[in-house]
């Protein structure tokens, strides 16, 4: 039974327009106008629109399917240079940081250094105090000795001082009467 634009429209669920568009472009021997010159549309007219308009909805669900793959893709390209930004920033901030981690090492092997050079400078000086200490030590003993063996030779001119100061002493007494 023959259907109306509208009816087919409705039951294809898609406009009166589309329908109308491909009605107008059917061959002239497959449309037909019923009693009052209303279009109404053959059972080959029916299958041949509906061909056309299943192609039609395949056609534009796949571009919808492609500007969604298109936006998916453009969403993920967005994202993936989000990411590559977030990984250049937080490998300049570990480059940044192992820069200073080496300055910061290179500083405490520079005070290390130094303070092996002070330790070995304090080691050298100790020995040589120690040295000169023995130095001193036996020239004290030696000086000691000497002091002992030279006491009797002292004690002997000091004797002999006093020997002369009395016999000073008497002799100025003795001319003291004269």
């Amino acid at each position: 039974m023959p259907k109306t634009i509208r009816e087919l429209a409705d039951e294809l669920k898609v406009s009166k327009q589309t329908i109308q568009y491909h009605y107008q472009r059917l061959p002239t021997k497959n449309r037909q106008k019923d009693s009052q010159g209303k279009n109404v549309i053959s059972l080959t007219a029916e299958r041949i629109i509906r061909g056309k308009v299943a192609k039609t909805l395949v056609a534009k669900n796949q571009q919808i399917g492609s500007k969604k793959a298109t936006k998916t893709s453009k969403e993920n390209n967005e994202l993936i240079a989000t990411l590559r930004r977030e990984v250049a920033d937080l490998k300049s901030q570990r480059d940044k940081q192992l820069a200073t981690k080496d300055q910061q090492i290179s500083n405490k092997d520079r005070q290390i250094d130094q303070l092996t050079k002070l330790i070995d400078q304090q080691q050298q000086l100790q020995l040589t105090t120690v040295a000169e200490n023995k130095k001193l030590r036996n020239h004290i003993q030696k000086l000691s000795g000497l002091l002992e063996t030279s006491n009797p030779v002292r004690n002997q001119q000091e004797n002999d001082k006093k020997e002369d100061i009395h016999k000073n002493k008497f002799n100025k007494s003795w001319w003291h009467f004269w």
